[in-house]
Order: structure tokens, then C-alpha cells, then sequence
């Protein structure tokens, strides 16, 4: 499991299982304003969402990879995942490509953390 710095549970919660498609695993308050929520996608992989608490945390907010992909959401259905995304007012920053590896393209999150969409390789018929 990874953790994600979101300004709001509410909104990562919204983004992930709305958009994204994700399932809200866990949501528990914590007290003090905290929660313990975790999300995760159909092919495995969980997030632990963490609201940024202080101002370093906030400075983090959308930018914890440095402007390097940071997440990656697996699909066995590239052409209909993506589609769904777009559909969800996801913005991608570039024209699905293929690769070696798979059918991939960079999106981000609602508040700049850039995400890899891939249909891995051994998924595409």
C-alpha cells in the first residue's frame, strides 16, 4: 500500500472511487480530524488516502514525485478505461501510446499528481 497527500478525504474519495473506479476499502475516523481511508482498484492495489495536516504536507499536495508519474492504475481494458476517464473530466496529457511493455498514457489526479494508465503487455489479446 502506498499514501496519497489529498487536502480533503472527501475530494480524494470522489476522485478515486467516482473517477477512478476505485472501492473505498476502509473509512474510519481516527478523532483530532483524522480518518483512516483506504481505496482500491479492481486489479489489486490499495491507497491510503492522508489529508495533508501541516504546511509541508500541503506543499506536497500534487507534487509527490516532483512532476514524475508517481501512480500507476492497471486495466485490462485500455480503450474503455480510458474512455470512461475522459468521460469523468480526467485530463490526460498526451494520446494513448504503445509500448513495449503496453498501451499507456499519462493523466493526473485532481490535484497534479501524474498517473500512468496502462493495459500491461500480457493483457492485450
Amino acid at each position: 500500500m502506498a499514501s496519497v497527500v489529498v487536502p480533503d478525504y472527501d475530494v480524494g474519495i470522489a476522485f478515486c472511487v467516482g473517477a477512478l473506479g476505485f472501492d473505498l476499502i476502509e473509512d474510519k475516523d481516527m478523532g483530532g480530524g483524522k480518518r483512516w481511508v483506504v481505496v482500491g482498484g479492481k486489479n489489486g492495489g490499495r491507497l491510503l488516502l492522508a489529508k495533508a495536516m501541516t504546511e509541508a504536507q500541503s506543499a506536497a499536495v500534487g507534487n509527490q514525485a516532483g512532476g514524475r508519474v508517481a501512480f500507476f492504475a492497471h486495466t485490462d481494458d485500455f480503450a474503455e478505461t480510458h474512455a470512461r476517464l475522459v468521460e469523468a473530466g480526467v485530463i490526460f496529457h498526451e494520446q494513448p501510446r504503445h509500448e513495449v511493455y503496453g498501451i499507456v498514457a499519462v493523466f493526473s489526479d485532481p490535484f497534479g499528481n501524474r498517473w500512468d494508465l496502462i493495459e500491461p503487455k500480457e493483457m492485450i489479446p
